[in-house]
């Protein structure tokens, strides 16, 4: 289990050093694991049944693989050191979180909008949506962003620190092993429907806590940062939580959209296909640049939150 001062130093590095591109983060070899994984495994005219399975045993052997292999190597740098140990799983922690390059990514959107720059803002938004960017005006490159910024708390932030506190980084490095196996291949089209089915539904368990408590920091930051209501939050996130497609993804959206009293949801494309989702908060006006701003305030107070209610958790463990 990791220790209450690691799980600490890991989140403030995390906003120190962020997410620098020079660094071998795990997750791009998850990535890669994944890819690779997909290329031996699949065959063309599989029948979906053979499909489900393989895509099922993918799924299980890189997560049990990712868990097994964090914990044996962590086990192993202590037998090397104490101060190797620490490193080592401090490290490891610190890249399981991603509060400091949500933050930035968001802001750099943000920061273009606000400039009238809206090619870059297009830009630097691919970065961090699977939707097409190209086209997209002020209001919909912020509405991306909220959007954005509300799945990301739980998926790269809360989650992690959740998992973090309950299992330590073996089992934090499974959850975004899943995550990475969810973005990857969970995708309920006509290429992934079976092969990814079982990494969806995973993530969809894996998610369950976590999003709702994102969504409940949410809430909670509302009441603290000027212009936001937390008691609309509220009522939106328990009105409007479930009419998402995912049931995870639409906990802290709908929250947001209440706490900045903005309309989310609506007309998506993916690589030119056209997706309409539910709307989320309809009653509310669209969103603005300046709403985009406070929901990147709010997902940093709610980090904060996180990385406290983690260590807390840690506390009554011990």
């Amino acid at each position: 289990m990791i220790d209450r001062g690691l799980l600490g130093a890991a989140y403030l590095f995390d906003w120190i050093a962020g997410d620098p591109e020079w660094f071998p983060h795990p997750v791009r070899l998850i990535g890669k694991a994944v890819e690779e994984g997909e290329r031996v495994l699949r065959r063309p005219g599989q029948r979906a049944i053979a499909e489900l399975v393989l895509g099922g045993v993918l799924t299980f052997s890189l997560v049990s693989a990712a868990y097994t292999g964090t914990a044996k190597t962590v086990a192993w740098m202590y037998t090397r050191g104490r101060l190797l140990g620490l490193i080592t799983e401090a490290l490891l922690a610190w890249t399981c979180l991603a509060s400091r390059s949500l933050h930035d990514e968001a802001s750099a959107v943000v920061a273009s909008l606000e400039v009238d720059d809206f090619v870059l803002a297009r830009q630097r938004l691919a970065r961090i949506v699977g939707r097409d960017t190209q086209v997209l005006d002020a209001q919909q490159i912020s509405r991306a962003v909220i959007e954005t910024v509300a799945e990301s708390c739980s998926d790269g932030v809360i989650a992690p620190l959740f998992y973090m506190a309950v299992g330590g980084v073996p089992l934090a490095m499974a959850y975004k092993t899943i995550n990475t196996l969810d973005s990857m291949i969970g995708h309920a089209d006509e290429t992934y429907f079976y092969f990814g089915k079982v990494a969806a539904r995973l993530d969809d368990v894996a998610n369950f806590l976590p999003s709702r408590l994102t969504a409940l920091g949410i809430v909670a930051a509302a009441a603290t940062v000027e212009g936001a209501n937390a008691t609309t939050a509220l009522e939106t996130w328990l009105s409007d939580g479930m009419k998402h497609k995912s049931p995870n993804a639409g906990q802290p959206e709908s929250a947001m959209s209440g706490g900045l009293q903005v309309r989310l949801g609506g007309e998506n494309f993916y690589k030119g296909d056209r997706v309409v989702a539910p709307l989320i908060g309809e009653r509310f006006s669209p969103p603005s640049t300046q709403r985009a701003k406070q929901a990147i305030r709010i997902a940093a107070i709610v980090s904060v939150f996180g990385v406290v209610t983690a260590l807390c958790l840690r506390r009554r463990a011990i």
